[in-house]
Formats: structure tokens, sequence, C-alpha cells
């Protein structure tokens, strides 16, 4: 056949095929509740189903009373220290938080003045990629989606390792250490060339600083002119210290501890997890925030008029505006309810970067639309059920204010989280737990095998 047969044989024989498998059509959704499946790991109240122990991080966003469970305003854990406390502690100091809490993740406490200034010198000593690694590996190949460009780095840092299979704790720490280092030089390259293969945009690739953080190399990686205010540096620092852990049931931490519990490599581990957290449904939401918002200034005359904004609002919740989900986006979570408290801390920074660049107007529409959404969704829904903006309402909105490009937002997002994970992997690891194996129960009926020459 031609190149030009083969794609329309290809395209024919695919459509056909595609058909059969939407005949057959999704299971009978009573089927589910006949044998009391946990749909998507939850009960049906939605609390996630119990399947392991850990000591890293906590959600807490309810109290039982005499078994009902009762609302409470959201805190988030950290190795039995509460977010708040520890956000209060290094912005009041004038500090940068991340490193400390990458730390206090992979150690179970929060380090000396010494402890901390020697685990700076050791991510400091191991940012610097492998020999022509991003020669031969980044731009030999750019990624459309800079998710898919970091999934495969890590990938093939595995043939850069001596000891890639390795599972000792001291090899492991090394690795995730590696791998925590190297990710701000990752994704800024994976971007530049997205830019410059997709975009026709110079390729300039910029070494990371020793001097400076990890978050401060972020901004300096990706600027022209490296150029960046404090305020922009420590409210990035607060997003990842904010991004860097949640629980050991959300979905991409869940892979990390289902891919190590069957003894493979970091490097692996890490890049399924990354693949988890590129889904729209987990780390890609704050894409949908901005988006919306734009919406909402284009359709929205007065963005001081509350009865225009909750008709607009409205609309989106009747699936008759934006992309017609029937969604507003960063406005409700599947774990909080009356609060999300990552979103209260970084809306309070985020109003002190937005009159810093002179965007109180815009910061004033998110918040009017965060405070008329959770009426709007209780009269469309028809219940009283506390809803709240989640983090990635706000998070959109300062990664806008700091110039990152919509395409990073995601991989911010793995910059930070990659912390949560590496303490899960070496968690899963010294717990030595069996292999995790849920059940799948076949719910097809029988069938007699028929010959190939009987079949029609």
């Amino acid at each position: 056949m031609e190149a030009n047969e083969k794609n329309q044989f290809d395209e024919k024989i695919l459509g056909e095929l595609s058909n059969i498998v939407l005949a057959k059509g999704p299971i009978n959704p009573e089927l589910y509740r006949k044998y009391e499946v946990k749909r998507g790991l939850r009960d049906a109240d939605g609390r996630g189903v119990l399947v392991g122990l850990t000591e890293i991080g906590e959600v807490h966003s309810y109290i039982l009373d005499e078994g009902e469970m009762i609302p409470v305003p959201g805190r988030l854990i950290y190795r039995g220290y509460d977010i708040l406390d520890l956000a209060k502690g290094f912005m009041e100091d004038g500090r940068f938080g991340f490193e400390e809490t990458i730390y206090l993740l992979l150690f179970g406490n929060l380090p000396s003045s010494q402890q901390l200034a020697d685990f700076k010198q050791l991510l400091t000593n191991n940012q610097k990629l492998p020999e022509n690694f991003a020669r031969d590996i980044i731009l030999s190949a750019p990624s459309k989606d800079i998710m898919n460009g970091l999934a495969r780095s890590v990938l093939a840092l595995y043939s850069f390792d001596a000891n890639p299979d390795d599972i000792s704790i001291k090899n492991v720490l090394k690795q995730c250490i590696k791998l925590i280092a190297f990710f701000p030089s990752l994704a800024a390259y994976s971007f530049q060339a997205y830019s410059h293969y997709y975009g026709n945009k110079s390729l300039v690739l910029h070494s990371p600083q020793p001097h400076l953080g990890l978050a401060e190399n972020i901004l300096y990686m990706l600027r022209p002119n490296h150029k960046y205010t404090e305020l922009e540096a420590k409210l990035l620092d607060l997003a990842l210290v904010l991004h860097a852990e949640h629980g050991g049931g959300n979905n991409s931490t869940f892979v990390t501890h289902v891919v190590t519990s069957t003894g493979t490599d970091t490097y692996s581990v890490i890049a399924a997890a990354l693949g988890s957290l590129k889904g729209p449904r987990h780390g890609g939401a704050n894409h949908k925030v901005i988006q919306m918002i734009e919406n909402i200034k284009e359709n929205v005359k007065d963005w001081e008029d509350n009865a225009e904004l909750s008709a607009y609002l409205d609309r989106l919740l009747t699936k008759d505006a934006f992309d017609h989900s029937g969604l507003i986006y960063g406005i409700g979570h599947a774990v909080y309810s009356i609060s999300d408290p990552r979103a209260v801390i970084l809306k309070r920074y985020a109003a002190m970067l937005a009159k810093e660049k002179g965007l109180e107007h815009e910061f004033n529409l998110y918040a009017k639309v965060e405070e008329l959404s959770q009426k709007a969704i209780a009269k469309h829904t028809h219940s009283n059920k506390a809803v709240s903006a989640n983090v990635d309402y706000y998070s959109g909105f300062v990664y806008r204010m700091l110039n990152l490009p919509l395409e990073m937002f995601t991989p911010i997002f793995a910059l930070a989280r990659i912390a949560g994970w590496s303490a899960h992997r070496i968690e899963e690891i010294v717990n030595n737990g069996k292999i995790i194996r849920p059940a799948y129960k076949s719910v097809e009926p029988r069938r007699l095998y028929v010959p190939l020459n009987e079949r029609g």
C-alpha cells in the first residue's frame, strides 16, 4: 500500500473498532450498587476508603458526631504541623520555606539552622543535570506538553544512574534529592524547547544559580532578564509549600504508593505520578480557572455588578456559558467544604501581589466570583452543603501575576509535589508493605468458544 492508502485503511479500521467498543457501552450502574463497589475508592457519602496509614500528611475537613459528618474549616497538616503555622513561621521571618518543607516531609522533623543550611547545600550540589542531558534528551525530542516532557526526562535519568534499581533507603533518598534538585531545570528547559520548536521563539537555556533557592531559580531560568521582585519569589515559594503534600489519598500520591509497592525503581514511580498529575481532574484545574475568569471578563460588562455576575454564574451552572461543563472551576473540593486552608493562605498573599502589580481590580473580581459562586451553587443544587474556593482558584491567578506561561502551571505543581511523592515512596519502602492489589469483580457472562469458521 502507498502511504495515503495505509492512512485511509487505518482510519477506516480504527473507526470500525472504536464503534465496537462504544456499542458495548458502560457497565450497568445498578451492578455497582448490587456488589457494593466503592467507585473511585470512595464510600457512598464521599469519604475515601481507608487503604493505608501515613505519618506524612493529613487532610482534615470534618468531625464525626454520633456517626454524622460535621464539616469544619479545612486543615492541612505536614508531619503533625498545621500548614497555617508553618507558612506563618517562614513568611513572618521574611525567608523562603520550600526547602525547609522538603526537609520536614522527608525526615519528619523541622531542621535546625545548621541542618537546613546543609540540606540546601546538598540540593545545590545536585542541581546540575548530567552532561549534555538537555541537548540529547530534552531538545532532541521536544514535547507539546511540558508534563510529558518531564516524565520522559525522569525516565531517561534512569540511564544516567549507576544503581537505578537499588531500592535501599540511602540510594532512594539520593535519587529523590537529585530529582527534587533537577526539577526546576527539567521543567524550564522543557518549556524553552516547546517555545522554540512549537512557538518559534528564541532558544536560550539558563543554568540554575547556586546562590538561589528552588523558587528563585524557577523565575531566574524562565525570565529572559532574570529579574523578579522579592514578593514575587516569596509568593511562588509559598505556592510550592502549599502544593508539596496533600495526604496519601490524592491520586498521584496514591499512584506513588501503588507503583512503589511493586518494588520498581524511583524513576518509574515518579514518571507514573507525573502522568497522574497531568490529568485535568487532578493537576490541571488551575488552567480552567484562568480561562473561565477571562471568559467572565469578556461577557460581564460591570465586574462590580453582583446581579450581572450572578446571572452569568447561573449560566455557567446550567451549561449555557464558557465550556458548557456546568462547573464553576476552582470552587468546591472533593474533601474540603467550609474552606481549603491553602486557598485561605494564598488569597491573603495574592492580594498583596495584586496591589504591587496594580491588579487590585482583577483580584476583587476573583474575590467577588468566589463569594457569589457559593450562593449560585447552593441555589442550583438546592443544597445547603458548604462549598468554598480550592487552591486552584487562587494559584492560577498568582501564576498569571508572576507572568508564568499557562503551559507551566501544572509543571509548577509537580515541582512542589515531588517533595510529597518522595516522602511517600520512602515511607512505603520503610513499611515494607504488600503489593497494593484491590479487587475488580467481573460481570461478563460466561460464553462458549466459537471456532473461527463458524463466527459471523
